[in-house]
């Protein structure tokens, strides 16, 4: 992915410290952008080493503790990426969180204010406030995180696949808003993807093989895939799409073709 698609360009990506955000991170470094970083975990250390491997690319990066689900942060987060850069080009939105093994029905409140809080709300504030400075700008992108489950629900995702749902929407809206003001704002809809948020998942050899057989390529996704999508809505190879939901689930999703019977 090393072909200068985004040379000169400033990127922000939230939840940027592991899996498909660290990903697209990194493709677009080697695309040629700057980035600005965005996690609210700093202990483990894997931000600071996501922005390592970005440095030595030679790209000029910056690390940022911010909790999307908090205007006070993202406040915060945009006074320093303009005071550093002066603009944002791109903006990812790729801070999530989802809370395992429940059905709405038995999902507590705490629960369900803290996926709606960080996926859709997180969501809704880092557009809305990077979404002014590109006002200004007249011009910027903007990708958002959906899921597959957004489009079609998840058994025992509690809030998860509500707050993705939401995120489409908010998608195809600020896009019709934005759109004469040089603004495009797409969405990416993932489905299994093998990262650390999903390991309870596909965590165990078993598990992992049998959810490959049952895809019609054959694999699970690699946080790599997602991010090549993201780089492609991020460049201008992308420069009359807008409102877009890219769903990217190896055709899980189709319905199986029917075998035909031989005459």
């Amino acid at each position: 992915m090393d072909d200068n698609r985004l040379n000169g360009r400033v990127a922000l990506v939230t939840g940027s410290r592991r899996g498909i955000g660290r990903a697209i991170a990194l493709s677009f470094a080697s695309a040629g952008a700057n980035l600005i970083l965005c996690d609210n975990v700093t202990d483990d250390g894997k931000l600071e080493e996501t922005a390592s491997d970005i440095k030595k690319m030679g790209r000029t990066v910056v690390t940022i503790v911010a909790d999307v689900s908090r205007k006070s942060d993202i406040d915060e987060m945009a006074a320093r990426a303009t005071a550093r850069f002066g603009k944002i080009d791109i903006l990812v939105n790729c801070a999530g969180v989802w809370i395992p093994g429940q059905n709405l029905i038995d999902t507590p409140e705490n629960n369900w204010d803290k996926v709606i809080d960080t996926n859709l709300k997180g969501t809704y504030l880092c557009s809305q406030i990077i979404g002014r400075i590109m006002l200004k700008q007249r011009k910027g992108n903007v990708i958002n995180i959906a899921s597959k489950v957004g489009l079609e629900g998840g058994l025992g995702a509690g809030a998860y696949p509500i707050s993705k749902a939401g995120i489409v929407m908010m998608t195809r809206q600020m896009a019709q808003e934005l759109a004469p003001n040089g603004i495009r704002v797409n969405a990416l809809a993932p489905g299994i993807v093998k990262t650390d948020f999903t390991k309870d998942i596909w965590g165990t050899p078993d598990a992992a093989k049998q959810l490959a057989h049952s895809m019609p390529l054959g694999r699970l996704a690699e946080p790599e895939d997602i991010a090549r999508a993201a780089l492609f809505l991020a460049s201008d190879d992308s420069s009359y799409v807008t409102g877009a939901v890219l769903l990217i689930d190896g055709a899980q999703t189709l319905p199986p073709l029917e075998k035909k019977q031989g005459n």
